[in-house]
């Protein structure tokens, strides 16, 4: 779990996180918006991009232990019971396709807390993360149902508006959000994309 700058121990989430043995402190800003926006109702099957160390997994299984969940990302995970992990580039067609095939081609939720590796240049790592973000938007729209959602981290800069007007043209409802858990320094925000605009549909 990364530590917060500053004295951790005067940083509630982390020091939450710590006790309930979350992996990260993440966990919060999942658990939190998914209570707040009902993300799990009519969820079976949850696809998780950037998923290690684990934090926003063990939320997912703690909230609906009945989930199936597949997991994916660059770095390895400790594993967790009942998650299907998945070693490597998200962005790669064929760790897409071993994602899809476990899903057995369809998902009703796919989230992500992707973060590329900050570079210090701000410009640059607003457009790796808006990169990271698109390709969560594109996955869900490949395996979603109608009423899909995707949840994926964005930072807000150059690009964003074009990123925003382009999942706007792909999902019928768009929304940002911020939980409470974030650190109000941070950059980040949250897009929340529903229903898939497949073709052939308004």
């Amino acid at each position: 779990m990364g530590r917060p700058k500053g004295n951790p121990k005067k940083e509630h989430y982390y020091v939450a996180a710590k006790k309930h043995g979350y992996r990260a402190r993440s966990a919060y800003k999942l658990r939190q918006m998914a209570t707040r926006y009902d993300l799990l109702k009519g969820v079976r099957i949850v696809i998780e991009l950037c998923c290690s160390p684990g934090g926003w997994t063990q939320v997912l299984k703690e909230m609906e232990p009945g989930l199936e969940v597949i997991a994916a990302d660059l770095s390895p995970m400790q594993p967790i019971e009942g998650v299907k992990f998945v070693q490597g580039d998200i962005t790669d067609e064929e760790i897409i396709s071993e994602i899809e095939t476990l899903a057995r081609g369809a998902a009703d939720l796919v989230i992500s807390d992707c973060s590329p590796k900050v570079s210090g240049q701000w410009n640059l790592d607003v457009t790796r993360q808006l990169f990271l973000a698109e390709a969560t938007l594109d996955l869900g729209h490949r395996l979603l149902g109608p009423k899909g959602k995707v949840l994926a981290k964005v930072f807000q800069g150059p690009g964003f508006e074009e990123f925003m007007a382009r999942s706007k043209s792909k999902f019928g409802s768009v929304k940002m959000i911020k939980p409470e858990a974030s650190r109000k320094t941070s950059a980040e925000m949250y897009i929340l994309a529903i229903g898939p605009r497949k073709s052939g549909t308004n």
